[in-house]
């Protein structure tokens, strides 16, 4: 018998898109997720045995030659995701929404898509992308008081800092565990009260690890961008992506850049384009051998020191400049 699966990102875009789909669209599927940066998931996929495939919040781009595999075995695939998607073939099989707007995120298209069956969880999810402009557009129709909106942004926030690491080991919870202990709940602040000891463990290893990040100064810093270091550190890899959140929060016309030692020497790196500016982070990610990402927020899985002046100087250039 052909078995379902559902592939998805282990950040709070991910999980919240893929938690508005089977709330909508009950389906047993097998999951297939990981950390945040591991983006090949598509290739986890077997060639036949295959039925109705979902793929959310992956870069088409990282996937295309494995998607072509797959629809050879596939019923369906839809293909929902906001990166960069490169060329994108055309395939009876394949549904693709694609959209790389640097003020949307996957749980949005989701939404549009379910006509805003379970808005909740999108508000969840764009707060986790640090698309908070974009999480109170959502949440405008549900009239949602100030307690419950702050409470979907630390949620989000929590999940999209879970999602983060070199390895699941790294994490306070398995990706995967996440949207099954969430994806029970129509409503967010049910998650939240229900399961009150797994929040409360998201959220002690959040404030716990950026209180460390917090008490870094800067590597480099200039009026265009700036650079932090982290120690090599299973603390530095889940805090990484969050931190370069914070980063741009407290300095929107800046772009920021957060390096994470790796056991190889190497730089595990995370940028932030300026909030007030949100674009070329992918640009200039994708630059380096290794990088990719999407226009407000992008990232290079393994930078050599010996690219590191290149690096800062494409970021310095990138948005020392005005735009067109």
């Amino acid at each position: 018998m052909a078995k379902h699966y559902d592939v998805f990102n282990g950040d709070a875009d991910g999980i919240c898109a893929l938690i508005q789909l089977r709330l909508a669209e009950p389906r047993e599927a097998e999951l297939v997720t990981g950390v945040k940066r591991d983006v090949s998931l598509v290739s986890r996929l077997p060639d036949a045995g295959l039925g109705q495939v979902t793929v959310l919040d992956i870069s088409f781009d990282k996937n295309r030659k494995e998607v072509e595999r797959v629809l050879n075995g596939a019923s369906e695939i839809f293909y929902c995701d906001h990166h960069f998607p490169g060329d994108v073939p055309e395939h009876e099989k394949l549904t693709v929404l694609i959209k790389t707007d640097a003020n949307v995120c996957t749980c949005i298209m989701v939404n549009g898509q379910l006509g805003g069956a379970y808005a909740a969880w999108a508000v969840v999810g764009a707060y986790g992308d640090n698309l908070d402009t974009s999480a109170q557009a959502v949440a405008r129709p549900l009239d949602l008081d100030s307690k419950t909106l702050d409470l979907y942004k630390r949620l989000g926030t929590y999940a999209n800092y879970n999602g983060y690491g070199a390895a699941l080991e790294d994490l306070h919870f398995h990706t995967g565990e996440l949207y099954q202990l969430m994806s029970c709940y129509p409503r967010p602040e049910d998650f939240v009260a229900d399961a009150k000891t797994s929040f409360d463990r998201l959220e002690s290893g959040y404030l716990d690890d950026m209180a460390r990040a917090d008490a870094i100064a800067p590597e480099w810093e200039h009026e265009a961008a700036a650079v932090y270091v982290l120690p090599e550190a299973a603390w530095s890899r889940r805090v990484s992506g969050v931190f370069g959140n914070a980063l741009a929060k407290a300095n929107p016309r800046r772009g920021h850049a957060v390096l994470t030692e790796k056991a190889n020497g190497h730089y595990l790196v995370s940028v932030r384009a300026p909030l007030d500016d949100k674009r070329d982070a992918d640009t200039i990610c994708r630059q380096f051998e290794t990088g990719g990402g999407r226009s407000a927020a992008a990232g290079v899985n393994d930078l050599p020191p010996s690219e590191l002046d290149r690096f800062i100087g494409t970021l310095t250039e990138t948005y020392g400049q005005p735009t067109a």
